[in-house]
């Protein structure tokens, strides 16, 4: 093998499901900080911030405290989830067979990579309108294409290059949006720039929980981009890394675009706004944006991709999937999710959007039951060749404590959600407030640790009891590691 080759092999990613031995850990946690910042700075992060003031009709001041506390919240719990990676050295979707068994986990990883299609789709509808806002020659449709190619090329590649391009993406999308704010402050071009909207309760608290809820959307996949750091590194310094830069980045996208949107007259859509905001810097920050959703949306794509691999290995156990499988999984949704997009209505995004909102009802309990099983019952220490066996090992097929909880989970946010594709009877006596996901994560927690710690069968007391066993060089580890 020649040296342009070898560097290829070392670019491209080889492990897909599988356990990271630790000869093939790398990288700092530095790393995760860049990867969450730059991620983040995003035409859908803005669309989504802008929402504040256009639709729940929030004051600048108050629009921003939500979004601050918002994402303090829901970064904790999305930090969590990413210091797991280091001390697992496998994917979230993998991991969750330890609470849910082997069978059992595969409701949540369906779901999960639905979330991550609805998202991926999200943004090459985005990436398409920001290059036809570019080059008005580029129809829609086309610029979905080109925009879906990026993210999937480097999606393919993974995940060397995905923290490559978002250790440079922090630099300059990081200065790209500072700059952007300095001139849509010193250029305000409406008078009710600070006087339009107000304070309402409803409003407030709907533009808390979907700032959290951002957050919250990572926490199947966030632990997939850590588990490549050393075994060494602390759950502190990974938990830090991850929330400072996933909340500073996604702060400051959602604040630009409702600062974009109040700068210009009502009415606007946020993208516009951002355009006509930023005066002669639109073009560049267009671009800017353009790039940052290519690059973004591979994490979805990739994502998805591992979500489906674990779904198949379910079943077809015997199935080492390889980087090739990988390849062709991510060009099979990407094609998709491109007829998808353009074939939809005009309200893509939209509709998507409260797909996912949808679905985060039911990601909220796994959540609740992987942290706590986690850091509470089992305080990371798992047998991860367990996890790996057809039969589930010493956690088995289900799980029904893991199981129970996370149904009882579901079904007490039912009166408690506000979404377009459903309202329970609260919401309308906290004028349409959705607390759906609050209530999830309280009443999840204490029912799945009461549950798990009466449970007597010996496979969790012999888990909780061993340390976290690696897997030998077995086939499926070596399998795994092969291009």
């Amino acid at each position: 093998m020649n040296t342009s080759e070898r560097d290829a092999s070392a670019l491209i990613e080889k492990h897909t499901t599988g356990y990271v031995p630790p000869e093939d850990r790398h990288g700092t946690v530095r790393d995760l900080f860049t990867l969450w910042f730059g991620g983040n700075i995003a035409p859908l992060p803005i669309v989504t911030g802008a929402l504040g003031v256009q639709i729940f009709h929030l004051n600048l001041l108050w629009g921003i405290l939500a979004i601050i506390v918002g994402q303090a919240v829901g970064g904790v719990l999305m930090a969590l989830h990413s210091a797991q990676g280091p001390q697992m050295g496998v994917p979230q979707m993998i991991q969750s067979r330890a609470q849910f068994g082997s069978w059992g986990a595969l409701l949540v990883t369906v779901i999960a990579g639905v979330m991550y299609v609805g998202f991926f789709a999200s943004n090459i509808v985005l990436a398409g309108k920001s290059l036809h806002g570019i080059e008005h020659g580029i129809p829609v449709p086309v610029g979905i294409v080109i925009g879906a190619m990026g993210s999937g090329l480097i999606g393919i590649v993974g995940y060397r290059l995905i923290h490559i391009l978002n250790r440079i993406g922090t630099w300059v999308l990081g200065i790209g949006i500072l700059i952007g704010f300095g001139y849509i402050l010193t250029h305000i071009s409406t008078d009710d720039f600070l006087t339009r909207g107000g304070f309402n309760f409803a409003g407030w608290l709907a533009t808390v929980s979907l700032s959290a809820l951002w957050q919250i959307a990572f926490a199947p996949y966030v632990s997939d981009y850590s588990r490549y750091l050393p075994e060494n590194v602390r759950v502190a310094s990974t938990f830090w890394a991850t929330y400072l830069g996933c909340t500073i980045g996604s702060t400051l996208a959602f604040v630009f675009g409702a600062v974009a949107v109040l700068a210009v007259p009502p009415g606007a859509d946020a993208m516009d706004a951002v355009k006509q905001a930023t005066g002669p810097l639109g073009l560049p920050m267009l671009v800017l944006f353009l790039l940052s959703v290519i690059s973004h949306n591979a994490l979805n794509l990739y994502g998805a991709v591992l979500a489906a691999i674990t779904s198949l290995q379910t079943f077809a156990y015997r199935w080492i999937p390889t980087a090739k499988a990988r390849a062709v999984l991510s060009t099979a949704i990407l094609l998709a999710s491109c007829y998808g997009a353009i074939g939809a209505s005009t309200n893509f995004v939209g509709n998507l959007i409260d797909l996912v909102l949808a679905l985060l009802v039911v990601l909220v309990p796994w959540t609740a039951i992987n942290l706590i099983d986690f850091y509470v019952i089992h305080k990371g220490k798992y047998d991860i060749q367990s996890i790996f066996q057809v039969d589930g090992g010493i956690y088995g097929r289900f799980n029904p404590q893991a199981l129970i909880a996370y149904g009882i989970g579901i079904v007490v946010q039912i009166p408690f959600m506000s979404t377009p594709m459903y309202t329970g009877p609260v919401p309308k006596y906290l004028d349409g407030a959705d607390l759906s996901w609050v209530i999830g994560l309280l009443l999840t927690s204490p029912l799945y640790y009461w549950l798990a710690s009466r449970d007597t069968d010996y496979r969790r007391r012999q888990s909780g009891a061993s340390v976290t066993r690696r897997p030998a060089r077995s086939r499926i580890e070596s399998s795994d590691a092969t291009i």
